[in-house]
């Protein structure tokens, strides 16, 4: 679709090589975590929500239509927030130090690549 494809590419080396490095620091990240109950099951929750977005970032630049679009970066927003969560599971659970340098760095970049796929669905959904 030119609509998704044009707009994508003026940003979407940046963003999609911040999804793919998320997507690395979080699978390094998991490695961390404990292997007993709650940690495995934190990992995949984790790992599962965090490698999503970038996947579905891409979806979104090959979106079918300008509300194919806007929908597929909705669900790139979903999982996110999920991503979030999780990260903020660990850091409440002590899974790891709440000072982890690593740890804070992900819900950072969690945070601002919400805030740029937010701003992106509003813009998309202008007429």
């Amino acid at each position: 679709m030119k609509i998704a494809n044009t707009k994508c590419q003026n940003v979407r080396n940046d963003i999609s090589d911040r999804f793919l490095k998320l997507s690395a620091e979080t699978v390094k990240l998991t490695l961390r975590l404990s292997r007993n109950i709650p940690g495995r099951h934190v990992a995949r929750q984790l790992l599962r929500s965090a490698t999503s977005g970038g996947a579905n970032y891409e979806e979104a630049c090959a979106a079918e239509s300008k509300p194919d679009f806007v929908h597929k970066l909705q669900i790139v927003l979903k999982e996110l927030r999920e991503s979030r969560y999780w990260l903020r599971v660990v850091e409440d659970s002590a899974l790891l130090a709440r000072e982890d340098v690593q740890l804070h760095a992900l819900l950072r970049e969690t945070t601002e690549l919400g805030n740029i796929i937010g701003k992106s669905i509003v813009t998309a959904k202008r007429p």
